[in-house]
């Protein structure tokens, strides 16, 4: 017997990382020593020109989301999808992305797929200024179902000590929150969605729903709707942070907003979110009625249309509205801060 009969060809590994080679390179710039292949990734800070340099770690999967990546075979996607979640887990804290390492397991590599997957990979890190430094690719048989995977990624990334963002100036009566829109579901909560809508609902992923559109307006199917990326706040919101403009932030993923937005308040500090703000995405409508699924089961599950939440003191927001602005993005004040027990409480 060989390492093939066993179901692990060697070879088909080696002809999917030609694709893949060219891919990560396109990633490449000044910090990275070495190329690809080695048995670790080498980098350097000294371009960066800091004074004090904290690094800022996260890892993180795209979990059931990939069900309907299957489904549509939009490989590209979840690439995209796990390295601006990781970015963003980062962000919240004032790190700028450094790096990237990407773990992809299957039963067996289907040609093209891991090159799509890279290369999804490869785009987002282009536009988060992140390298895509290395990665692992386990074929493993009996372990997946056929024509499935699992990914999972690692991000480095970093800020000068003076920079991190960590909630400790958030204070009652002062602070008001600012939120900024998600592209749909992001990387959560899917296990509910995918039950609701397509248990519960009776919907397919190239079912029609009245009210379901991209970002341009045009109508759209169940799945293309669940398949938006998780989008990426970085270039939005990094100046901000150099400004020392912002107190907090939260990155509203998986638990929603009564299990994210506790996690960065100082001891003695609650606050209310006015879920009238803004509009909820029609995706998160049709999933509370087909599932029949409460409205506090909602917010604890799902973003609800917003992906991240900006603390700012009351005298910057005018100027923080106005650099969000500038970059493209709809801010809604959706909230504040009060006295409290790092609660979470609703109105409207």
């Amino acid at each position: 017997m060989n390492y093939e009969d066993a179901g692990v060809s060697l070879a088909r590994a080696d002809k999917a990382m030609v694709g893949v080679k060219k891919s990560v390179r396109t990633t490449f710039n000044a910090g990275v020593l070495g190329d690809i292949g080695n048995f670790g990734g080498l980098f350097t800070l000294n371009h960066l020109g800091l004074k004090d340099p904290v690094l800022v770690s996260s890892v993180d999967g795209v979990g059931t989301k990939l069900k309907v990546h299957f489904g549509l075979a939009s490989h590209t996607l979840p690439g995209q999808d796990i390295v601006n979640h990781c970015c963003n887990d980062i962000l919240v804290q004032g790190a700028r992305p450094l790096f990237f390492l990407d773990y992809l397991a299957t039963g067996k590599l289907e040609s093209g797929v891991l090159e799509s997957v890279v290369e999804g990979m490869a785009k987002a890190c282009r536009e988060n200024d992140c390298v895509l430094i290395g990665g692992e690719t386990a074929e493993m048989p009996g372990m997946y179902h056929s024509g499935e995977y699992d990914i999972s990624g690692t991000i480095v990334g970093v800020v000068e000590r003076s920079e991190i963002i960590d909630g400790s100036q958030i204070k009652p009566s002062d602070t008001v929150i600012l939120g900024i829109p998600s592209t749909g579901l992001h990387t959560n909560g899917y296990s509910l969605a995918r039950k609701a809508l397509f248990e519960a609902g009776g919907y397919k992923l190239d079912s029609q729903a009245e009210g379901l559109t991209n970002s341009a307006g045009a109508a759209i199917s169940v799945g293309e709707a669940l398949s938006i990326p998780h989008r990426s706040y970085y270039h939005s919101l990094i100046d901000l942070v150099h400004s020392k403009k912002i107190q907090g932030m939260v990155h509203i993923t998986g638990s929603g907003f009564q299990g994210n937005i506790p996690r960065i308040l100082p001891s003695g500090i609650s606050v209310v979110i006015n879920r009238a703000a803004w509009k909820v995405p029609k995706i998160f409508e049709l999933i509370a009625e087909s599932g029949s699924v409460e409205r506090d089961e909602m917010y604890s599950t799902f973003n609800m249309g917003i992906g991240m939440l900006v603390f700012v003191s009351s005298a910057d927001v005018a100027g923080v509205r106005s650099h969000l602005q500038a970059k493209g993005e709809t801010v809604f004040e959706c909230g504040k801060v009060v006295a409290g027990d790092k609660k979470v409480i609703f109105e409207n």
